[in-house]
C-alpha cells in the first residue's frame, strides 16, 4: 500500500494566543471525540534510539528524510499500546504502527525483540532487524496533555500539546505520578496542524489573523535535552 504523506505544520504559541485561537477554533470545529469532557487527553511516548543517537542526530541536522520509533499510550491506560515509527519528509509526515501487549512492551523495553517475528504487520520485522543491528533501546520518555480540534471530514486536526514534561526513561510509562521535568517555559505550549491534501480555506483565513511563527520544534529533542541536562 502507498504511504499517505501529510502535512505537519508547527508553531509555539503562548497562553494569550491559546485562548485566543481556542475561542475561534470551538466555533468551527469540533474537539476529538476521544478527548474526556474538558477536550483534553494525555499522552506519553517512550522514545528509542541506537547507539549513535541517529534519530536525535538526524532531527539536530536537519536531514529531510528520517524517521523515529516510539511506544505510545494514552492517559496512562495500558489497553492501548502502540510501537510507532514516524516517518518524516520535509514538511510530510507517514505513520505506521504495530500494537503491542503490557508484556511485549516489558520485553521491547528489556531489548528481547524476538516477539515481532510473529506479528504480520511491515514494521513489526523492520524494527526487529533494526533493533538487532542497531541496538535500538529507550532514550527518554516524552509526556503532554493534548487538546484536539478535528473538521468534520477528519482530514484536518489542529492540536495544542500542553505541560511537556520530560521523564528518564528508567521510570514506569504508565504511573501518573512518574517524577519529569518540565521543557518549555510556563504557559508556552506547541499548536500543530495536520491535514491531507490542501488546508481548507476557512481554515487558512484563520492562521492569516495571527503571526504565529512557524518551527521546527521537536517535542522528542527538547525531552532528550532536558533529561540530559538534568543527568549530566
Amino acid at each position: 500500500m502507498t504511504p499517505v504523506y501529510r502535512h505537519e505544520l508547527k508553531y509555539l504559541v503562548n497562553q494569550a494566543e491559546y485562548r485566543q485561537l481556542q475561542t475561534v477554533l470551538r466555533s468551527l470545529l469540533g474537539h476529538d471525540p476521544h478527548a474526556g469532557s474538558d477536550g483534553n487527553y494525555h499522552i506519553r511516548s517512550l522514545y528509542l534510539d541506537d547507539l549513535y543517537h541517529t534519530a536525535y542526530r538526524q532531527k539536530m541536522a536537519g536531514v529531510e528524510v528520517r524517521k523515529k520509533y516510539r511506544a505510545r499510550i494514552y492517559n496512562c491506560l495500558d489497553g492501548r499500546i502502540a510501537l510507532e515509527c514516524k516517518y518524516k519528509n520535509g514538511a510530510y509526515i507517514y505513520k505506521e504502527s504495530v500494537p503491542l501487549t503490557l508484556e511485549e512492551y516489558g520485553a521491547l523495553c528489556r531489548g528481547d525483540c524476538g516477539f515481532f517475528l510473529s506479528k504480520p504487520q511491515p514494521l513489526a520485522r523492520q524494527f526487529f532487524l533494526e533493533a538487532r543491528a542497531n541496538i535500538i533501546r529507550p532514550c527518554v520518555i516524552v509526556a503532554y496533555d493534548r487538546e484536539a480540534f478535528v473538521n468534520d471530514v477528519g482530514t484536518v486536526r489542529i492540536t495544542f500539546d500542553k505541560t511537556l514534561t520530560a521523564i528518564t526513561p528508567q521510570q514506569n510509562l504508565f504511573d501518573p505520578e512518574a517524577p519529569g521535568y518540565h521543557v518549555l517555559t510556563p504557559g508556552q505550549m506547541i499548536l500543530e496542524v495536520k491535514f491531507t491534501g490542501i488546508l481548507p480555506e476557512y481554515i487558512q483565513s484563520i492562521f492569516r489573523a495571527y503571526s504565529f511563527v512557524r518551527t521546527s520544534a521537536s517535542k522528542f529533542c527538547l525531552c532528550a535535552d532536558r533529561i540530559r541536562h538534568i543527568l549530566r
